[in-house]
Parts: structure tokens; C-alpha cells; sequence
């Protein structure tokens, strides 16, 4: 018994030293930063993200609990409360960046990790006892408060590197961004897969919420906003402004000043197809695996670990190019990764019977992924300068769930249903809802090619 336990976490430390060898290969940009300050930045964001990849996997535990509700959730069900919670997650942020601005990151994961934490006590709750004669109601509200919470996370682990990484740091910090959500979706399907296997469904949302208490307290510990929080000097980002010298603007001001930015407005229109297309790979691939009998396929199997390996590759590459081949521009690898959607959602239409879907799937992760890490998680610190990133990032990580839950919509309602989900070649509107989503997607990519941050020359620290 002590074996076969063994064998199930093996993946774990795999992972782990995966991520370890892919971190010390990253190349180094030398700033002149002192290795104790470097050893601090690492003890800062290292637990930051990991709470932020532990909400991950209080977030998509969802998916993992349709399967297992079985019958109890339809299609048009899962649709419904995903729906919900993506469009809160998604309006959450015109409240939350702004206040994450004002009271800094540190306060906004700490909300965000206890806040996930119960409401998933309560899913875990209803689902232990029974009630689910009002699924989709209870469901919903209690998911959306989830992602009303959930919504801090992304806003705080930006707020709290741009004032830790300059400019020129940041792609390879989208590339690290990209391996946490990695591991946050690892987190949800493959363990909570075997959470399922091995306890009852209630704990699929009771574990996340004590792993997310857990990592409140580390984050409570040792996170800190700044470098002068954590007794070294602050240092210029390079980053772009949007305050004069002295000049203090009002939530509103600044949402509007971002709004008038081209570049911004651009990158939230790509990051609205990228959450349409994300959302649509990692959702919707398992449940046709579960619903057409595939579910015991290796990519279907392992499909968490795959995406978080789809993951780190993606991030790595993406942040690496960014700040090596293209001179810390997002754009270039941006378009070329949503190429390669375009041509994987055509492919799609061909191989829906075909067993090698499923790595096409793992393909099209890597690609969305480094893009979700170079746009979210990079540009929006580029372009909204760290005293304003968190609006940024409300506005660009805003689109990204409304684009999760147009998805989440569209397909509760024009997916097979029933005996007809059982036929793979039922599902073909899936891949041609992508299709034009991910042409888009690289038309404005290519509009932002050339742009960069034009903030001041960064000194060394």
C-alpha cells in the first residue's frame, strides 16, 4: 500500500526537479543585483507563487468534480456555474486591481488565499452532505465568490515582481509565471484526480482549502511588496509611467489613462481570445475524453502533468525569445504562438477520432500558456508601470475570463448533450468555435509587434 502511494506522488518530485533544472538554465540578465538580493527575491516569490498555483488548483478542481458528479452535472450545468464564475472573476478586477494599487500586493494574496480557501470549505460542504437538488444555484454563487476572490491572486503576484524585476528581467519572469500556472493546473487535474480515486468528492475541495490556509500563513510570513520592505534598497524598473513626479490620480483617472493606451487596449483584446481558447483546450479536452471513453488514454490520464510540462516549456520559451531574440518586445512571440493555435484548431477538425488529439491539445496548451505569460503576467507590468499594474492587469486579466466565460457559454449550449456525446465526431463544433477566435487572436499580435515599454533607463542594484 505504501508503494503503490509512492508511485501516485513519484510525478510530484519529477515535476519538481523538472522545474528546478528548466529555473537554472533560464538566462541570466545581469543587472548588477547582489546574490543576497537575489536570494530574497526568491524567497518572495517563490511562496507567493506557489499560493498563486495552489489557487489554480482551487479553481479548476471544478472541471475535475464535473466528471465526478457525473449524471448530478450536465454539460450545460458545468457551463452554467463556470459561466458565472468567470464573468465575476472577470468584472471582479475593475474593483480588486485598483485596490491591490492601494493597499499592495502582499494584502491581495493573502485575501485572495483565505477567501478561495472557504469558499471551497463550503463546495467541499454541500457536496459532504448531500445537497445537490439545487447544484447549479448553490453552485454557482458559491463558485463565484470563489472567483471573487481568485481575482486578487494574478493582480497580486504582478503587483508585488514589478517592483522586484526590471524591465529587461521580465520575460524570463513571464517564462517562471507560465511554469506556476503550471503547476497550479498539475495541482487541479492530476491531483485532483487522484483525490477522487482516493477519498470522496468532497475532498477535491476540501484539501485545496487546506493547502490555500497553509500557504496564507507562509505568504502572511515572508512575502513583502518591495525590496525596502524586506530591508534592501528600491530601484528603478524601467518600466512605463502613467503619473507625473508627485501627481496622484483616482482609480477611475488611471483606468481611463489605461483604456487611451493603444498597446494596453490591444493586449486585452488578445488576452479576451486567449481566455476563450485556454479555457477551451483545458476544459472541454477532458470532458470529451471522460464523455467519448477515452478518459484512460495516456494524455487524458496524465493530463495534468502533460499541461504543466505543456506549461513550463511554453513559459520558458516564450520569456527566453521575448528577452533575448526580440529585445523585450511581447508581440513577436505572441503572434508566432497564436499561429500556432490557428493551425492546431484547423488540425482539430481532422483528428477528433484520432488518438493523437490529445498531444495536439498539449501543443496548443504550450502556446496559449507562453502567451497567457508574456501578456498578463509580463506586458502588463511593462506597459502599466509597477505603480499602476495592478488596474493593468485588472483590465488585461479581466478580458481573459470574460473570453473563459463567452467559451464556457458558447459550448454549454452547442456541445452534444446525452447519447450524441458519446460520438466524437459530434463535437466538431469545438474546434471551428476556435478557429476564428485564434485568427483574430494573431491579427492583433501582429499590431504589436514593434511595441515596447518606453520607461526610463533602469540602473543597476
Amino acid at each position: 500500500m505504501f508503494l503503490e502511494s509512492l508511485k501516485q506522488f513519484f510525478p510530484v518530485a519529477i515535476l519538481l526537479v523538472a522545474v528546478w533544472i528548466v529555473l537554472s538554465r533560464i538566462p541570466k540578465v545581469d543587472l548588477g543585483h547582489s546574490k543576497a538580493f537575489q536570494n530574497r527575491r526568491l524567497m518572495n516569490w517563490l511562496p507567493l507563487g506557489l499560493t498563486y498555483a495552489f489557487l489554480y488548483m482551487g479553481r479548476y478542481n471544478l472541471t475535475v468534480s464535473k466528471n465526478a458528479f457525473g449524471d448530478l452535472m450536465t454539460n450545460a450545468d458545468f457551463g452554467t456555474i463556470f459561466g458565472v464564475g468567470t464573468i465575476v472573476y472577470g468584472f471582479a478586477f475593475v474593483i480588486n486591481g485598483p485596490l491591490t494599487d492601494k493597499m499592495g500586493g502582499r494584502k491581495a494574496i493573502l485575501i485572495a488565499a483565505l477567501g478561495s480557501a472557504l469558499a471551497n470549505f463550503f463546495m467541499g460542504l454541500l457536496t459532504y452532505m448531500g445537497k445537490t437538488s439545487n447544484l447549479v444555484l448553490t453552485f454557482s454563487i458559491l463558485y463565484g465568490l470563489n472567483m471573487y476572490f481568485q481575482s486578487f491572486g494574478a493582480v497580486a503576484i504582478v503587483k508585488v515582481n514589478s517592483a522586484w524585476f526590471h524591465l529587461r528581467e521580465r520575460g524570463t519572469f513571464g517564462g517562471i509565471f507560465g511554469i506556476l500556472i503550471s503547476l497550479g493546473l498539475y495541482f487541479a487535474y492530476d491531483w485532483g484526480a487522484m483525490i477522487t480515486k482516493n477519498f470522496s468528492l468532497p475532498y477535491v475541495f476540501f484539501i485545496p482549502t487546506i493547502i490555500l490556509f497553509i500557504f496564507f500563513m507562509i505568504s502572511y510570513a515572508v512575502v513583502r511588496d518591495t525590496p525596502a520592505q524586506a530591508g534592501y534598497a528600491n530601484f528603478d524598473t524601467a518600466d512605463l509611467e502613467h503619473e507625473k513626479e508627485g501627481e496622484q490620480l483616482g482609480a477611475l483617472h488611471i483606468a481611463k489613462r489605461m483604456f487611451s493606451h493603444k498597446v494596453i487596449v490591444i493586449i486585452s483584446l488578445i488576452e479576451f481570445c486567449s481566455g476563450f481558447i485556454r479555457h477551451a483546450i483545458m476544459n472541454e479536452y477532458i470532458i470529451f475524453a471522460k464523455q467519448t471513453g477515452i478518459i484512460n488514454n495516456f494524455v487524458a490520464k496524465n493530463w495534468g502533468l502533460l499541461l504543466c510540462c505543456a506549461g513550463i516549456l511554453g513559459g520558458v520559451f516564450a520569456g527566453t525569445i521575448s528577452d533575448k531574440v526580440f529585445q523585450s518586445r511581447r508581440g513577436p512571440v505572441s503572434a508566432v504562438l497564436y499561429g500556432f493555435m490557428l493551425v492546431g484548431s484547423i488540425a482539430m477538425c481532422f483528428l477528433l477520432e484520432s488518438p493523437y488529439l490529445g498531444w495536439l491539445m498539449v501543443f496548443m496548451s504550450m502556446a496559449i500558456i507562453g502567451v497567457h505569460g508574456m501578456l498578463s503576467g509580463t506586458a502588463s507590468m511593462d506597459f502599466g508601470g509597477k505603480k499602476n499594474v495592478g488596474t493593468a492587469v485588472g483590465i488585461i486579466d479581466g478580458m481573459v475570463y470574460l473570453g473563459a466565460a463567452a467559451q464556457s457559454l458558447i459550448y454549454g449550449s452547442l456541445l452534444p448533450s446525452g447519447e450524441a456525446e458519446k460520438t466524437a465526431s459530434n463535437w466538431i463544433t469545438w474546434p471551428i468555435m476556435m478557429m476564428p477566435i485564434a485568427l483574430v487572436g494573431f491579427v492583433l499580435a501582429m499590431k504589436i509587434w514593434n511595441s515596447r515599454a518606453d520607461g526610463k533607463s533602469g540602473s543597476a542594484h
